[in-house]
């Protein structure tokens, strides 16, 4: 009994996944896997580097007002919305790695363009294409990457996310740096690092192959055992011809919206109710982002490992409605003591926010590959990619004009909704994947 215990303790050694730097050496997807997580990182540097920068830049270099400011990040915003289902929508057309080499060039091109353009009206439509671009890029690598990987795409969406968020935070740190100079020559800088990053990535991209499929996820292969079929019920799920006319689809993508809205809390909504709501020091705020991309970087893997295939990431949604509640009770309940009680609950709710966001972004992803036909993968794709996008427009909104305003009992309620949603979606997210596997569904096909 001993000599069949250890052996079963073995073969479980065995069966683990390897750890992230090993996983990074040898990604799903081999060689164009490794140099497209390099690009991610140069990239999310850069990004990190004007995150950091550009609302002081607009603000004191270029001279805008509040108003005006927000008008201009708005419109970036809403500009963002469409880069996604762009980017599926000519993904079905053309080939990604040419389509992701030029998004990188086209923002490239309009961050240099900020060097020199400082009337708001060109400012409008040159910050607008950016965060198109950006928008666009994010997904296009998403789908070069998933189409390597091919069925261990969640393993590589949690490497992604480890080495975008390393990359933020190396952004950020190079930021704190030109910021504290804070001469117009600084900003510029700043501005040339951002831009100086899409051109690596650009290069890096042209070097990758361009994976076969055009418009799949991943190569034409023998489904696997228990694999979604690529016709016949996938075929008839789609509910038209693309994903703007297939119902269940769209149905998953609205639902996806507060799906994502750990986003706007752990980044707007924790650190405004510290400052308006409770006693916690304002010095806490940096620590929030530190125990985020900690904990992002050290645990992202191992849960993906944990929430492998479509149906344990629909499980994984309602995980991700649990954990958002209990983070907005913590949040609803920082009010109510001193100095170390708020502090200890914010700290909470921070780590609560940031298991939300791992839960999210092993079942966001998976479950949006997964509800799309086969066939069509990359222009529905694209439009799952909007929810994040609406999300980013919409979220803080939502958080500054309702639930701040309405006190802990906003926090509370908005909680309970993302709770419910989340079961909402988990109970359409397994009857469409009955409907794809061919296995009757309780409700009719519309419905699905």
């Amino acid at each position: 009994m001993r000599r069949g215990g250890e052996i079963r303790k073995e073969r479980r050694r065995g069966e683990r996944e390897p750890g992230l730097l090993a996983q990074l050496r040898r990604p799903p997807g081999g060689r164009d896997a490794r140099i497209m997580l390099l690009a991610q990182l140069l990239d999310r540097a850069g990004t990190g580097v004007w995150a950091a920068a550009c609302v002081l830049y607009f603000t004191f270099v270029v001279g805008l007002d509040a108003g005006r400011l927000g008008i201009l990040l708005g419109a970036a915003g809403v500009a963002g919305i469409a880069g996604s289902p762009l980017a599926g929508h000519l993904a079905d057309r053309f080939p990604v790695r040419s389509l992701l080499i030029g998004a990188h060039l086209l923002r490239l091109v309009t961050l240099c363009l900020l060097l020199v353009v400082t009337d708001f009206a060109l400012l409008l439509p040159v910050v607008a294409v950016t965060h198109l671009g950006d928008r666009a890029a994010k997904t296009l690598e998403m789908l070069f990457a998933t189409r390597v990987a091919g069925e261990r795409r969640a393993t590589y969406q949690a490497l992604s996310r480890s080495s975008a968020n390393a990359g933020y935070a190396l952004g950020a740190g190079l930021a704190a740096i030109g910021l504290a100079v804070g001469t117009r020559g600084a900003y510029h800088v700043l501005i040339l690092a951002n831009a100086l990053s899409f051109l690596v990535a650009a290069v890096l991209v042209r070097r990758t192959r361009e994976p076969r499929g055009r418009g799949l996820v991943a190569a034409p292969a023998a489904p696997a055992a228990g694999a979604a079929p690529t016709e016949g019920p996938a075929a008839a799920a789609g509910g038209g011809p693309g994903p703007w006319r297939d119902r269940g689809y769209l149905r998953f993508v609205l639902l996806d919206i507060p799906m994502n809205l750990d986003d706007s809390i752990l980044a707007i909504g924790i650190p405004l109710w510290l400052v308006s709501h409770t006693t916690a020091p304002h010095e806490l705020i940096p620590a929030f982002l530190v125990v985020n991309t900690v904990l992002v970087v050290v645990l992202q893997l191992r849960v993906s490992a944990k929430v492998q295939g479509p149906r344990r990431a629909a499980g994984a949604v309602a995980l991700y409605g649990l954990t958002t509640l209990l983070c907005c009770v913590l949040l609803a309940a920082s009010t109510g003591g001193g100095v170390w009680t708020a502090s200890a609950a914010l700290l909470a709710a921070a780590v609560l926010a940031t298991a939300a966001e791992l839960m999210r972004s092993v079942s966001s992803w998976e479950l949006a590959v997964s509800l799309a036909p086969r066939q069509a993968r990359a222009s529905y794709l694209g439009v799952a990619g909007m929810a994040q996008s609406v999300q980013k427009s919409a979220g803080p909104l939502l958080l500054t004009g309702a639930v701040m305003t309405a006190g802990p009992a906003g926090w509370l309620v908005l909680g309970a909704a993302v709770a419910g949603l989340s079961l909402v979606q988990r109970r359409a997210a397994v009857r469409r994947l009955d409907l794809l596997a061919g296995t009757p569904a309780p409700a009719p096909a519309a419905a699905a």
